[in-house]
């Protein structure tokens, strides 16, 4: 069962400086618009990384806050920028992915030349991690490649803190589970 999403209590702080912050690009402050960006560029790679490849993401991510930028006039709850761009990076992500034209992979004796054995295990963990339930995708891409804390993953998505720990703690299983099985089958 996959925790809701609830505002995390010590988020309040978070969301008023957020709302001042918002009203301020809204009013054509760029610099207030870049201390969005800063303050939510994790959140963003990391949901975008939990569903496309990692050079997409890094596209993705400009766009998401491009889309931001455009609309941000019509976010009703100024309140809520971090669940606000989250939910636009996801929705990117999964247009992206419709609109992705099939690819063939990069031969085997040309991939060795690029890439050591550290970059393929870290693609097949981020491989492995993408077939996690949503939640825990997230979460764990937001905490093992972004860095992100579990307090500052609840502040920025809007999860409780007890809700991050879960989704990390399942999460985390789930993926040994599923690395496990993968190498014992390859």
């Amino acid at each position: 069962m996959q925790e809701t999403r609830q505002p995390a209590p010590a988020a309040d702080a978070d969301a008023s400086r957020d709302a001042s912050i918002v009203a301020a690009a809204r009013a054509g402050d760029r610099g207030a618009f870049a201390r969005l960006h800063r303050r939510y560029e994790r959140l963003v790679h990391g949901i975008l990384l939990s569903r496309v490849r990692p050079d997409e993401a890094d596209d993705l991510l400009q766009d998401v806050f491009v889309a931001a930028l455009e609309r941000l006039g019509t976010l009703a709850a100024v309140r809520t920028f971090g669940g606000w761009i989250a939910q636009i990076a996801r929705h990117r992500a999964i247009d992206h992915l419709r609109r992705r034209r099939p690819t063939s992979e990069v031969p085997d004796d040309l991939a060795a030349d690029r890439n050591d054995a550290a970059s393929r295990e870290a693609a097949e963990v981020l491989a492995t991690l993408q077939t996690l339930p949503d939640a825990y995708r997230e979460t764990l891409t937001l905490r093992l490649v972004e860095g992100m804390t579990g307090p500052e993953i609840a502040e920025q998505t809007g999860l409780t803190p007890g809700s991050v720990r879960v989704n990390l703690h399942r999460g985390m299983k789930l993926l040994r589970e599923r690395l496990g099985q993968e190498s014992s089958h390859g």
